[in-house]
């Protein structure tokens, strides 16, 4: 082969080289995902003291997993929407209401994000009957975060258990 084949069949590898390279992905803003998930755990609490109970559901992706305090592990956003309107209703007939503490937390990596902060349990009058600890897990779908595992704890320890009644002599 002649020096000019060689240097034309080179041109032609580095050409093909180079044509199958991918561009670098662009890059994350973590500041603004967070700013988002915070925003998102704010909403969650506004949509909330509204009583719109779909609007909070919509929060959550269609398989997210909800693991709520003294109930079984609710799976689906149909059953989230269930849950939240049942849990409404509890709290509305006993003049409760939750309040959005600070968030403590918030951490981004990819496509999944966390955050976690505290609330509390409010009676009519305002006093504090209850307050606690939530953590949240979150996956970007179609450029929206949504929640994909949600869960929250009390601080306080749980009522006793009533003590059984002596069986009959």
């Amino acid at each position: 082969m002649t020096r000019f084949a060689w240097n034309a069949l080179l041109m032609m590898a580095l050409l093909v080289a180079s044509g199958c390279t991918t561009a670098a992905p662009p890059a994350q803003d973590v500041a603004a995902d967070k700013a988002k998930l915070e925003a998102d755990a704010a909403s969650w609490f506004d949509l909330l003291a509204k009583g719109d109970t779909n609007g909070m559901a919509n929060l959550y992706a269609e398989d997210a997993l909800l693991m709520a305090p003294g109930t079984p592990a609710l799976n689906g956003r149909a059953a989230i929407a269930t849950f939240f309107a049942n849990e409404l209703g509890g709290m509305k007939s006993e003049g409760l209401a939750i309040r959005n503490g600070t968030v403590t937390g918030a951490g981004v990596s990819g496509d999944t994000g966390w955050i976690t902060g505290n609330y509390t349990v409010v009676d009519g009058s305002g006093a504090a009957v209850d307050s606690g600890n939530y953590m949240s897990i979150h996956k970007r779908t179609g450029g929206q975060w949504l929640f994909i595992r949600d869960t929250w704890n009390s601080d306080r320890p749980p009522a006793p258990a009533t003590p059984a009644s002596a069986p009959p002599k």
